[in-house]
Formats: C-alpha cells, structure tokens, sequence
C-alpha cells in the first residue's frame, strides 16, 4: 500500500509573500483546509512543510507555507508536487478506498482472473474500474454493490460479478 498520496503541483508564485498557486490532484479540493502539514517532494529530496493560509481561486488552491516568507523563497519549488503521509490523509468512510491503493490490483470473477485494474474513473455518480483484460482489451466495471463484491488489500486482488453483457 502507498506510503504517500500526492495532493496537488506547485504551478507558480502568487503575490509577493510567498504564496503558490496548487493544482489539487486530490477528489476533495477541501481537504487543504483542514491540511496542517505535507510533504514538498523536490528534485533534491522531501521537505516537509507546515501549512500558513489556504484559500481558493477558480481550479487552484493558493497556499503560504510558515517556512518560505517571500516569493524569492518559494519561487524554486514551481512545478514540484505536494503529498501527505497515510497516516494524514483524510479518513474514509464505509465503501471508499484510496485509489492508489486499488491500481494494479489483480480483478476476479469467482475463479477466473479477468485482467489488471488499471485506473478509476470518477464520474460523479460513482466510480468506474478500467481493467485491462488478459487479451489486452478494456473492461469498464462500475463501482456499485451489485458489480465490486469486494476488495481484499491483503491478497491485491477485486472481486467483481460482471452483469450480463459486460464481456460482448
């Protein structure tokens, strides 16, 4: 399992104080609200940082970190990508999971191993599994009660029942 989930990417300065505009990668643009701490992954290692201020801008969060005061300070950091531990990361509810801990997961249908999950869709309504088959085509599986029977994390493996004509 992830040790790390990246939650945004540093795109440039905002200001003169030492503010960065952040593209969140995260589903939940509120979670850098309640975020006091994360991790600045820079091309010369992590750096582990204590949020200041938050507030949002259209698609950007703009944060102040209390270690850079001015924007010769933070200027550098442009482009680099920001993560909080596991143990930060906001909880989960029944029935949610982090996706990183789900992509590579092998797929099951009863005995049958269909094929290698790949990526999720967030559509809104609910979360769609892209698995790669076995014969290298795509399979869109829905996230619901009926399709995902469960997630075992401990064997990396989902255990799906496909509806009828899923396969044609």
């Amino acid at each position: 399992m992830e040790e790390f989930f990246r939650i945004g990417v540093i795109t440039s300065t905002h200001g003169l104080k030492g503010e960065v505009k952040v593209f969140p990668t995260t589903d939940d643009v509120n979670r850098f609200k309640k975020l006091k701490k994360c991790i600045l992954r820079t091309p010369k290692g992590d750096m582990e940082v204590e949020k200041n201020s938050c507030k949002f801008f259209k698609n950007m969060v703009i944060l102040s970190f209390k270690e850079f005061k001015d924007i010769n300070e933070i200027e550098k950091y442009k482009n680099c990508e920001l993560y909080v531990k596991r143990e930060d990361a906001m909880p989960l509810d029944e029935d949610e999971f982090y996706i990183a801990d789900v992509i590579g997961m092998e797929v099951w249908e009863e005995n049958k191993k269909l094929g290698e999950l790949y990526d999720v869709i967030q559509t809104g309504a609910n979360d769609v599994f892209s698995i790669k088959l076995l014969d290298g085509k795509e399979l869109l599986i829905p996230v619901i009660k009926q399709c995902v029977i469960d997630i075992d994390y401990e064997a990396r493996r989902v255990n799906v029942k496909l509806m009828k004509g899923m396969l044609d």
